[in-house]
């Protein structure tokens, strides 16, 4: 589905069978000898079809077109390397650029997810699941490597790069000072929540996307355009929303602490989804490996501020209110 955001601005919606966001918004802007696609949808048939069409039907040549990638997921990014001509700028930050260029880093994941209580019968299930793993892009991409304050001009566009980690180490938004509008990628969504997981040990991902929430409550924006759903007009009542919902899951981690030390694994399941699932038991094992890593995020952020601490079990990380 096509349609007109903005003078020279197209969404083209390019659907995510099976997946609970449904559907990604990549977007068009057209310019006077140059294009810009933000994000690209999976490496799947569904997704090459659906974005192909929305091409032709606007008229684009994507020798004249260059690509933005807001972050590594491969909804986001499954579809650059067969997009991308020679004569294409791949534009992505540098953190997410190496991910979607390396091969490995799912072994890591695993051993990570078992110290974590993720059942070992399930681990394997749940990577050969994870879109991430089917559906990235294939092939080595020459990215140019963009960081916070670079601008991208297209048009009657000047977009200014807008650094986000946190749903990503390197997620990063396109602001438009003079129509005051926000690409958000998946940093702000609507009536959704953004994922922040963590599956290492080497960030705090909760942490960052609050500090990247109060960086982009400091804008002046009139209009979100985001990576999923519908477009958002009231950009900082969001940001409220998001917060709140944050702190409230924050809270919840603690209360299913209060009965003892758990694995984040087992913290998961007490936690409350919006899922149409009656019990843990029916999620299915992509969906437990989501919300674990939620849940292991949480921790992490709980951790941070001493609220919880750490300890190691038989070769198990398990929490424990301080």
């Amino acid at each position: 589905m096509l349609e007109q955001v903005m003078p020279n601005v197209y969404k083209i919606e390019i659907p995510l069978p099976g997946n609970p966001l449904k559907a990604l918004n990549s977007y068009l802007i057209k310019g006077r000898g140059r294009n810009l696609l933000i994000d690209t949808g999976m490496n799947r048939e569904e997704c090459r079809r659906a974005m192909y069409a929305g091409l032709r039907e606007l008229g684009v040549d994507l020798r004249e077109t260059d690509f933005f990638i807001t972050h590594m997921h491969a909804d986001h990014s499954g579809l650059v390397a067969e997009l991308a001509a020679e004569t294409s700028s791949v534009y992505c930050s540098g953190p997410d650029a190496a991910v979607i260029n390396a091969s490995e880093g799912w072994e890591e994941m695993v051993v990570f997810a078992r110290r974590c209580g993720f059942p070992e019968v399930s681990l394997r299930d749940a990577i050969k699941k994870h879109p991430g793993y089917k559906y990235s892009s294939r092939g080595r991409i020459a990215f140019t490597i963009v960081n916070e304050g670079d601008t991208i001009s297209i048009g009657d566009y000047t977009f200014r790069c807008v650094s986000t980690p946190g749903h990503t180490a390197g997620h990063m938004c396109l602001y438009e000072p003079g129509c005051k509008v926000l690409v958000a990628g998946d940093h702000i969504l609507g009536n959704i929540t953004p994922n922040i997981s963590l599956w290492s040990d080497d960030r705090n991902p909760l942490d960052e996307y609050l500090h990247s929430l109060d960086k982009v409550a400091g804008l002046d924006v009139r209009l979100v355009l985001p990576g999923h759903r519908d477009l958002l007009e009231d950009c900082g009542k969001r940001i409220d929303e998001l917060r709140r919902h944050h702190r409230a899951r924050a809270e919840e981690v603690v209360s299913i602490l209060a009965g003892g030390r758990q694995n984040a694994y087992q913290v998961a399941a007490q936690m409350s989804w919006d899922l149409t699932y009656d019990s843990w038991d029916q999620f299915p094992v992509a969906q437990k490996w989501f919300a674990t890593g939620e849940a292991i995020a949480h921790l992490k952020y709980l951790e941070g501020k001493r609220v919880v601490r750490r300890e190691t079990v038989d070769g198990q990380i398990v929490f424990a209110l301080n």
